[in-house]
């Protein structure tokens, strides 16, 4: 018998018997059937380390677009809230948009409010503005935010933002108050808020809100967009959490924060939270039942699945069965939406937590991408969102095809690279007082790689992926802008082991400031060792590998010391704030050029 998931078995039958025998369950022993509607091999991770011993996805770059600070807001959201969480996705009108909640510090703590902050390039955002401000209840209490859906482009082109009011600690059924909406308009601003759907069982109406019910406007416009989402099945049903009404309004519930995708024989998979996925063929309204995917191992943290620009798919999850330490973010591919593999990691740092506050877990989680409908940016750029630590709000570009592995020598000068433009090849990590950009240094036509670090808890850290080999010849250049500071160097295997390591400065190699130093590093994996040499003078001449690899293929260059908290015994609710979490630290700056790898 011909499996499922292979060509000539969908030759042999056609898309439309297949999809019988997936709604009928006759294939319950393959891949992409009701029993099973995804698989990730090798999804495995080394829980000890923050990267899980995965390769990185090639090009990857990581940037922080809201760092929280309670003593200096107007460096942030003007509020100085610090829980900040839950991010949603959407490109519309030539911008992306990108909507998140917030609390003055922790979970379900009000008061709540959400906010919305844009960006022409996906890599530089405006500042965030308020589009659903807190909302009073009885007796002077406030209600909180919860919403698994924010943004809806409808048939006609009006984008419509949308948010959920509930009451804490337990915004869900009975706690809930209803699901606001209001109108995105092409100059910035925004509409009126309305209630689009309130939560009826729990005693909520018109008439006893603060916003007017949708069908009130005069804009016959807005209400038939609204119209068109409360007929999609395949958007609403992120609703049921908060509302879980026993209506008949969702075809589906008990389960969180659902990922759709469309695979190529037209059937739709669907992913929740904890491991559940399903299929269906008719839009969602019929559904084969939802079953736990063995070979997804996660927790409480969001799964991401969606189809990327080279035709192929990406499925998006925290690979760790742990749901307060929520690290790496990882991503594996797939041919046909079907078998997913080659898992690496797009985000693998876990920053120290600034702020305690309630449920605040560790790492990057909650992502979300853009949904089917929700727009298409230009390029090929596969475009992430999540928050760090329930704290701060990042996105990640991840250059389509997905990659892992380069061929060829390395040689790069960054003279044909834009200024602040991306760099290609290169895996960026950029926290928003530690930025890593093409500088016009030391001149317009010799630019070079400027790595900034400004921040106590992080650091800048860029990453160059070369041909896996069993020993290297490394050159680059470096200009340290000060006497103080530190830069690591590191030299790396495919699982992220560390066996050559150079300290820059403080206490390590010293490098002279104002000036450009050209540096060398032969690494011999077959002997173990590695030679240093600064302006053709050898430095350290056969050092010892800090650990035994059999292979190379990573060069980092980073502006702090090699982290490992929070590791998975950290406590969420350990300790308070970090000491003076929303001051600076004095700004240091090192550029690298010229970075040749044999």
């Amino acid at each position: 018998m011909l499996a499922y998931n292979s060509d000539s078995y969908r030759a042999a039958v056609g898309p439309s018997i297949i999809l019988a025998l997936i709604l009928a369950g006759g294939l319950s022993a393959q891949p992409g059937t009701p029993a099973e509607p995804v698989r990730v091999l090798n999804g495995t991770i080394d829980m000890s380390i923050h990267d899980g011993r995965l390769r990185p996805a090639i090009g990857v770059e990581n940037i922080e677009l809201l760092h929280a600070n309670r003593e200096h807001p107007e460096t942030a959201d003007r509020y100085g809230w610090t829980y900040n969480h839950a991010p949603m996705l959407a490109y519309w009108n030539g911008k992306f948009y990108l909507e998140y909640l917030s609390n003055p510090f922790g979970e379900h703590t009000p008061p709540g409010q959400t906010l919305v902050t844009t960006s022409a390039d996906g890599r530089n955002w405006d500042p965030p503005k308020q589009v659903f401000p807190t909302y009073l209840l009885e007796q002077a209490a406030t209600a909180m935010m919860h919403q698994r859906m924010g943004f809806y482009v409808a048939p006609g082109g009006r984008l419509l933002v949308l948010a959920f009011y509930g009451r804490a600690p337990n915004p869900f059924g009975p706690g809930g108050i209803g699901r606001v909406v209001r109108e995105a308009y092409k100059d910035g601003s925004y509409g009126p808020i309305y209630f689009i759907r309130y939560n009826t069982h729990a005693g909520w109406n018109e008439s006893n809100t603060s916003f007017p019910f949708y069908r009130k406007s005069e804009d016959k416009g807005f209400i038939a967009a609204c119209d068109a989402l409360l007929a999609d099945k395949l958007k609403t049903m992120q609703w049921w959490e908060e509302d879980r009404s026993t209506d008949g309004f969702y075809t589906v519930t008990g389960l969180q924060a659902p990922s759709v995708f469309h695979r190529k024989d037209g059937t739709a998979v669907v992913l929740w939270k904890a491991s559940w996925s399903a299929l269906y063929s008719d839009e969602g309204k019929s559904w084969s039942k939802p079953v736990k995917s063995p070979s997804i191992i996660t927790d409480g943290a969001k799964v991401w699945g969606q189809k990327t620009k080279d035709g192929k798919y990406a499925i998006v999850y925290n690979p760790a069965n742990d749901g307060t330490h929520r690290w790496p973010l990882a991503i594996a591919t797939s041919e046909d939406g079907i078998v997913f593999d080659h898992m690496l990691a797009v985000h693998a740092e876990v920053t120290p937590r600034r702020y305690i506050g309630r449920a605040k877990d560790f790492g990057s989680q909650y992502m979300r991408g853009i949904s089917e409908g929700n727009g298409d940016p230009p390029g090929t750029d596969m475009w992430l969102t999540y928050s760090g630590n329930k704290e701060d709000i990042w996105i990640s570009r991840i250059p389509v095809p997905v990659r892992y592995k380069i061929e060829g020598p390395v040689n790069d000068s960054f003279d044909k690279v834009q200024v602040g433009g991306k760099i290609p090849d290169w895996n960026i990590y950029r926290p928003r007082w530690a930025p890593v950009s093409i500088a016009a240094f030391p001149s317009a036509k010799n630019k070079s790689l400027q790595l900034e670090d400004k921040d106590p808890f992080d650091y800048a850290k860029a990453v160059r992926v070369f041909a896996e080999s069993k020993s290297a010849h490394i050159v680059f250049k470096v200009y340290a802008r000060q006497a103080s500071g530190r830069l690591e160097v590191e030299v790396l295997d495919a699982g992220g082991h560390r066996p050559v390591r150079v300290v820059f400065g403080e206490g390590g190699v010293a490098l002279k400031a104002a000036a450009w130093q050209r540096i060398e590093i032969d690494a011999d994996t077959a002997s173990g060792k590695y030679d240093l040499s600064i302006d053709g003078k050898v430095v350290s001449r056969q050092a010892a590998f800090a650990e035994a690899v059999s292979t190379i293929e990573r060069l980092s260059f980073r502006t702090g010391e090699y982290r490992t908290k929070p590791d998975r015994a950290s406590d969420r609710y350990a300790g308070g704030d970090l000491p003076n979490p929303g001051e600076s630290a004095p700004l240091v700056v090192f550029n690298i050029d010229e970075v040749t790898i044999r």
